[in-house]
């Protein structure tokens, strides 16, 4: 692999050359308080190896990997290896997997590496990973990738804020729309009733004032700088090629709150593979990246320009470009972003659909539950928004934009077989006092989820809530039934969208005790989180 800053100790490197069987390698991570700055604001964060860019680590299949985790802050920290396929004691999750590293303590992870990949690492500990605590994994495959590439950049995004991330949870929980910057104006109001009449409008607005939601309910936090690689757009984070050059971009979405849409524009991306995992290669013009997810594209730039890397944040509230070019020091066409979505009332799953509201306070509702959304059940591989949605996500240009259900493996990971259960996961939440559960119940009042070495569970995931949720199951493999049997795409992380019914499948292959969490940074912290305890295991 050309033209990547290898973080790779000389013995391992030599021992492929020379084709010797797999040796240990040592690799050395700080965690460190540094100084970010983003262009538009300076604020006090995380880093590793005393950087905002983040670290990459560069692993082989095969390899065995010592990695020493020196603590410089002065509380506890942690890292957990994303999508990594290792011993749960190494997992790196603290009160689940291990106590945590304490201030100024080293940590010696040890785990083979049993895959290849895209992947990242991130702190699980309080909210390190949104004041900078992460950093990206690439690891080659024994046998060389699938689709050779010419050139390899990784592409990590993440959102920004100038308040910390304990601050942000704290205004948060007093008030749920405390970062919503687009609250809907009387100037509006005026222009609803113009378009539908005042009667109307006012029943619009009277309808979302009853659910203590707004149409601009979005994302939970707005206000942020996006950065590439630790890079804002004035920043400019530039990846090289050379003309007609087959270009690999890993994607990778380390943000605390924000979804990205993704596209290069002047060229079309070549789908490979997907949270680490090759994939059938699909074309499209533009692709979401959910958090915690990571996407391998292909990209050919036949003409010696600068290209645009645009990566627009779901609701529109913000919006990151970097660029590739033929030389530094060049800087990517800029695009204006595209209007911001509106939920409508089809994204309320059709809540009001078999209810008797006559006389009904639509105010005095408890949305504890979720009671009042109901999912749509759709396609089994129904990753998408119900019909009639603000939301939908269409291509910029018109064009062909990514969904699950384009996603086939390449080879199949698992035998195909019939689950041995079926497992329901509500996922629940009260916008309006920022609590967030799974069926109801928030983490620290909920009894682990347990699970049997070698069985097939089959997960329904019923979003009763009006936000997607990023679902990240450590230690094992998400099968999302698409419909496609032993080609259904292998995931680590999996989007449910908002009142929307997802069906994913996990073979229990992993003895121990493993973290089951919403991705949203903040959701995990109010609840939607569980522990997932695994009997048995290998006779």
């Amino acid at each position: 692999m050309k033209h990547m800053n290898l973080l790779r100790p000389l013995a391992v490197v030599l021992g492929l050359a020379l084709g010797l069987p797999a040796q240990a390698g040592t690799y050395d991570i700080t965690v460190d308080k540094v100084r970010i700055d983003t262009g538009t604001f300076k604020k006090n964060g995380i880093g590793y190896n005393g950087s905002q860019t983040p670290t990459i680590l560069h692993f082989q299949e095969g390899e065995d990997v010592v990695i020493r985790v020196k603590n410089n802050l002065r509380e506890s920290t942690s890292i957990h290896w994303h999508g990594l396929i290792l011993p749960f004691q190494q997992d790196g999750v603290p009160g689940i997997s291990f106590n945590g590293i304490k201030p100024g303590e080293t940590f010696t992870y040890r785990f083979p590496i049993e895959q290849a990949g895209t992947y990242w690492f991130h702190s699980h500990s309080g909210f390190q990973e949104p004041d900078g605590a992460y950093g990206a994994i690439v690891i080659s495959p024994k046998g060389g990738e699938a689709v050779p590439t010419d050139r390899d950049h990784v592409v990590q995004f993440t959102d920004k804020h100038p308040h910390s991330g304990s601050r942000i949870f704290r205004n948060l929980k007093a008030s749920a729309d405390y970062y919503n910057r687009a609250q809907r104006t009387a100037q509006d109001l005026i222009e609803d009733a113009g378009a539908e009449g005042l009667k109307a409008a006012l029943q619009d607005r009277k309808m979302w004032g009853a659910m203590r939601m707004m149409p601009t309910d979005i994302e939970d936090v707005q206000g942020f700088t996006p950065l590439i690689n630790g890079a804002s757009t004035q920043q400019n984070w530039t990846g090289i090629f050379k003309p007609g050059e087959k270009v690999r971009l890993r994607l990778i979405n380390s943000s605390a709150t924000t979804y990205f849409d993704v596209r290069v524009p002047g060229l079309k991306m070549t789908v490979v593979q997907a949270d680490g995992n090759d994939v059938k290669p699909v074309v499209v013009n533009e692709l979401r990246i959910a958090v915690a997810e990571t996407y391998d594209v292909i990209v050919q730039p036949r003409e010696a320009k600068a290209y645009s890397i645009i990566g627009e944040s779901a609701g529109r509230t913000a919006m990151v470009r970097g660029t590739l070019a033929p030389s530094a020091g060049m800087v990517g066409p800029y695009y204006k972003m595209r209007p911001q979505p509106l939920l409508t009332m089809a994204d309320m799953g059709g809540m009001m659909s078999g209810m008797d509201h006559s006389g009904m306070d639509m105010g005095g509702m408890d949305m504890s539950a979720g009671m009042p959304v109901v999912p749509s059940e759709g396609a089994p591989g129904a990753a998408f928004y119900v019909p009639g949605s603000g939301l939908i996500p269409t291509a910029a240009n018109g064009g062909k934009f990514l969904g699950y259900e384009d996603l086939a493996a390449r080879k199949p990971l698992y035998r195909d077989r019939p689950a041995t259960r079926e497992i329901e996961i509500r996922l629940t939440g009260n916008m309006e006092r920022y609590i967030w559960s799974i069926d109801g119940v928030k983490y620290e009042d909920a009894d682990p989820i347990r699970l049997k070495y070698g069985e097939r569970v089959r997960f329904k995931f019923v979003n009763e809530t009006m936000m997607a949720h990023p679902m990240h199951l450590h230690g094992m493999w998400t099968i999302i039934d698409t419909g496609k049997g032993a080609h259904d795409p292998v995931k680590h992380t999996v989007s449910v969208a908002p009142g929307t019914t997802l069906y994913t499948e996990t073979e229990v292959d992993a003895p121990g005790q493993w973290a089951f969490h919403c991705h949203l940074s903040y959701h995990m912290a109010g609840g939607m989180f569980r522990k997932v305890i695994v009997e048995g295991g290998p006779s």
